[in-house]
């Protein structure tokens, strides 16, 4: 049996399905993804109210190979049988690691984390605020990446230098995800989740220089782009016994807006999980909120 297996690492679980030629399911393992929600030091800016959520970026990949294993045994499916590999994933969720080592320098920033909105208020302007929404569609928020890997590399000792020197890189779940299937031979996202970082120019489709020195955050440290079809590499074949090709990646969100089939300009999705999201097509015109 020919076979596709897809990942989905959620906020709150990590999941491995395998598909037939078909797409039937036939093979199916979960894994729930603890929470933790550490304090503010005592004197952090924020103080008592700020809001932190983090995970364990290890175990997030401790948890994808085994329901991978688990959802190849559940459908009797070697890995030499599975013609690629799809990965969707929690957004905006934020990571830093050694390329020597592979290991995470901080627990992963969660995207509900809001460590960083006193940064975002104090750089708010008219100015600032109409550059990040003309170049990546988004708002100054926390919510986003920028300000998370930027607190990171302020917060840990020696991160900035670190990864100024190259010695670092940044990912979300996807890209923390790709880097260990192949065994750290790629270092790379797709544009949806490129798009959420708040670093990206959607127009010219690059990371974007202006962005980068307003966040403080290394172009060294930063994945490849890719679309979210593409060759993103091969699984290390010690992980599963064989290599198997990995050829799509996507963020939740937009993953969910796809596998609902709105491939048309103004067909919407709205998905509930972890959070409430409505997906809009707006085809292929740039097309800026007018109410934020």
């Amino acid at each position: 049996m020919t076979a596709l297996l897809a990942i989905d690492q959620g906020t709150t679980s990590t999941r491995a399905i395998v598909f037939d030629a078909r797409g039937t399911k036939r093979g199916v393992a979960q894994r729930e993804l603890p929470q933790s929600y550490p304090r503010a030091p005592a004197g952090a800016a924020g103080g008592a109210a700020q809001v932190r959520v983090e995970h364990d970026a290890r175990r997030i990949w401790s948890d994808t190979v085994a329901v991978v294993k688990g959802a190849l045994k559940q459908s009797r499916t070697s890995a030499a049988k599975v013609a690629a590999i799809g990965i969707t994933n929690q957004r905006e969720t934020t990571i830093v690691w050694e390329r020597a080592t592979g290991k995470p320098i901080h627990p992963a920033i969660v995207w509900q984390d809001r460590r960083t909105a006193d940064f975002c208020a104090s750089h708010a302007s008219a100015a600032v605020e109409e550059m990040i929404g003309a170049r990546t569609g988004l708002l100054l928020d926390p919510y986003f990446s920028a300000t998370k890997i930027r607190w990171l590399l302020d917060h840990v000792r020696g991160a900035r230098e670190r990864a100024e020197r190259g010695e670092l890189a940044f990912g979300t779940v996807d890209s923390w995800l790709l880097w260990n299937l192949t065994g750290g031979k790629v270092h790379a996202t797709d544009a949806s989740n490129a798009a959420r970082t708040m670093l990206y120019d959607i127009r010219a489709q690059r990371w974007d220089d202006e962005l980068l020195r307003l966040f403080g955050v290394p172009r060294a440290m930063l994945p490849q782009v890719m679309d979210c079809a593409a060759e993103f590499g091969v699984t290390d074949r010690k992980l599963f016994g064989a290599e198997i090709p990995i050829r799509g990646m996507a963020g939740d969100q937009q993953a969910a807006t796809f596998g609902q089939a709105c491939f048309a300009p103004g067909m919407i999705k709205s998905t509930y999980g972890t959070g409430c999201f409505v997906v809009l097509n707006t085809g292929e015109q740039f097309v800026r909120s007018k109410h934020r």
